[in-house]
């Protein structure tokens, strides 16, 4: 099982920026696929995007342009760049590798 910590929430104003870590306990370079999720109060999950090794990366219709996933497997880390962020934004942010999931990180974007 590998163990993920999300890192970086917190508030921000709108049209402003965030960026979140995750960090893996295990080198995540063996791992094909991270992702990256976020869950508003009282919605479904809404998956946001996923990083390929090596480096292709897919993003929901709902974040592109906006959003950026990079990763550092020298450093166990993947990275969730929030950019234009809209109160709509605000939720409880996750990453995912494999079956595994961290315990997630809020974000909430308010004036």
């Amino acid at each position: 099982q590998v163990h993920l910590m999300e890192s970086g929430g917190g508030l921000v104003q709108p049209r402003g920026s965030l960026r979140l870590s995750c960090t893996a306990s295990e080198s995540i370079f063996i791992f094909n696929f991270m992702e990256w999720y976020r869950q508003a109060p009282g919605k479904e999950p809404e998956w946001l995007g996923t990083t390929t090794d090596p480096g292709t990366t897919y993003y929901a219709d709902s974040v592109k342009g906006r959003f950026a996933i990079f990763r550092d497997n020298a450093r166990k880390t993947a990275y969730l760049q929030m950019n234009s962020l809209k109160p709509e934004d605000t939720a409880v942010y996750y990453c995912k590798v494999g079956d595994d999931w961290g315990k997630g990180t809020l974000d909430t974007v308010s004036s």
